[in-house]
């Protein structure tokens, strides 16, 4: 809105329709006055300066987006080592985790020894368990953490637990027997 051009009527505050200087839609760096004056013309008693309002008055701030557009960082998501250091240092707690899972599925694929399934699988939930305790102990893990600090470790640690779990249990001969377990089987079995 250039300085003597009229306000749009109809628009709250007589702000401009269309986007402004700072990119925001639906209004303009200046408003006009309720008694109709102008965008250039003095405003609150005050003559503007240099494109601010002179006087102490308040300047025209940004209104909050209706539409967010980005997210957060979560807490810990920034570099595990300086932004200097190559990617995978920057990293290494990811790595680590997806290192130690790799391996883990590279055991059940290869099948390379008897019980390799059950080792391997041991493998990942032990990844998962890793991460939860990388996610606990580091101030700063980069794209291991995914939401907030506790909902990582908890999320991490309970799948991590039951994949173990369940690696441990695996027929045949359970390295793990849980006798109540096998009762509640029988009883949805039969």
């Amino acid at each position: 809105m250039t300085p003597g051009t009229p306000a749009t009527a109809g628009t709250p505050d007589g702000a401009a329709d269309g986007p402004s200087r700072n990119g925001s839609a639906g209004a303009s760096g200046a408003r006009a006055s309720t008694g109709g004056a102008q965008a250039g013309d003095a405003q609150a008693g005050g003559a503007k300066v240099g494109g601010a309002p002179a006087g102490g008055a308040q300047a025209w701030k940004r209104p909050a987006p209706s539409l967010t557009t980005d997210t957060a960082r979560p807490e810990g998501g920034g570099r595990a080592a300086p932004g200097d250091a190559p990617a995978p240092a920057r990293q290494w707690p990811l790595l680590t985790v997806l290192g130690l899972a790799g391996i883990g599925l590279l055991v059940v694929g290869t099948d390379a020894f008897a019980q390799s399934f059950r080792i391997g699988t041991m493998l990942v939930g032990a990844a998962l368990l890793v991460g939860a305790v990388l996610r606990r102990a580091l101030p700063s893990v980069g794209m291991l953490a995914v939401r907030s600090r506790f909902t990582d470790m908890i999320t991490y640690g309970v799948m991590g637990g039951l994949i173990v779990l369940l690696a441990l249990m695996v027929q045949p001969k359970p390295w793990l027997k849980i006798p109540f377990l096998e009762d509640v089987l029988h009883l949805t079995v039969t």
